[in-house]
């Protein structure tokens, strides 16, 4: 289980590793809701056919660890969504309106302005031609980008939770990680990693700003 906050001696954290989508980005679930119904499909559409459709579960896990790229995922995730559905930059069209999550990143800078290394650990659904990790405007304040697609392998797996570790040279007990999935948390904290579950883009901001001694809004100010 995670350490209570009021355990957790902050000067002991070094490191903090945080999630992709949902944590850097808004949730992304209204988003997809509403270009479903720009594309003449069900609101639940994008998710039932990545989340239930037991092909469409198979090949967003395999573009995940990087066993087929993203215009091969786009082509045959088409064909699943409706014969009318365009394959070209599928993911792209989809993704496209999700907003960053602005404080999120300026708790991130804040972390980097305070001395913390900071990792971003994400599962992947591809870079080309489609980038997400481009459109936030902070993929260069990272110490450490671990992507599934090009370790080949993706969370929960604890081997990418160590490779994160050794890459940012950092202790587990050091480190701080983040996600929205709650099955990504317990790897990690068998590790001995803190974990925080991304919910609420403020209320996360403001678990990470008493755990880590560090103001998101000044980093907004700057």
């Amino acid at each position: 289980m995670p350490q209570p906050l009021e355990t957790v001696d902050r000067q002991a954290k070094q490191g903090l590793i945080l999630d992709f989508a949902g944590v850097l980005t808004a949730d992304p679930l209204a988003v997809h809701r509403a270009w479903c119904e720009s594309e003449g499909l069900p609101p639940e559409a994008w998710r039932a056919t990545l989340n239930d459709n037991p092909e469409g579960r198979r090949l967003y896990a395999a573009l995940e660890i990087g066993e087929i790229g993203q215009e091969e995922w786009n082509r045959r995730t088409a064909a699943l969504l409706g014969t009318h559905v365009a394959p070209d930059n599928l993911m792209g069209r989809a993704w496209a309106a999700v907003p960053p999550a602005r404080r999120m990143a300026a708790l991130a800078r804040a972390a980097k302005s305070a001395g913390y290394r900071l990792a971003l650990l994400s599962n992947s659904f591809g870079t080309d031609p489609f980038n997400p990790y481009e459109r936030t405007g902070i993929w260069d304040l990272f110490d450490v980008c671990v992507i599934s697609e090009q370790v080949r392998m993706a969370k929960p797996d604890p081997a990418i939770y160590e490779l994160t570790l050794e890459r940012l040279g950092l202790p587990a007990q050091a480190c701080v990680f983040v996600d929205d999935h709650p099955r990504n948390l317990p790897p990690a904290e068998a590790l001995g990693i803190t974990t925080v579950l991304a919910t609420d883009e403020a209320a996360t901001v403001a678990e990470l700003e008493a755990l880590l001694g560090v103001s998101a809004a000044l980093s907004v100010q700057r």
